[in-house]
C-alpha cells in the first residue's frame, strides 16, 4: 500500500464516521425532542438552545466507539468507489 493510498483510506474511514455521527444526531435529536425536563434543575430557552449541541456530542462519541456499523458500510462502499477495495 502506498502512501497516498493510506491517506485516502484514512479520509474515507474519517468522512464516513462523520456521516455516522451526523446520522446519530439526527436520531437523538428526534428522540429527545419530547422528552420534559423537570424545574428547577432542567427545561427552559438555555436547554433548548444547546440541547443541539449535546447531541451532537453524543452522537460523535458514539460514532468514535464504533456506532452502530453505519460507517463500517459507509466506508466500505467510498473504497469501492475509489478502486481500493
Amino acid at each position: 500500500m502506498t502512501g497516498d493510498e493510506a491517506a485516502k483510506r484514512a479520509q474515507i474511514k474519517q468522512t464516513a464516521q462523520k456521516f455516522e455521527a451526523s446520522f446519530l444526531s439526527s436520531m437523538l435529536q428526534q428522540m429527545f425532542q419530547d422528552v420534559k425536563v423537570s424545574e428547577p434543575f432542567g427545561g427552559g430557552q438555555g436547554e433548548q438552545m444547546f440541547q443541539s449541541f449535546m447531541t451532537d456530542a453524543i452522537a460523535k462519541q458514539m460514532a468514535k466507539a464504533g456506532g452502530i456499523g453505519l460507517a463500517d458500510q459507509v466506508g466500505r462502499e467510498m473504497l469501492k468507489l475509489q478502486g481500493l477495495e
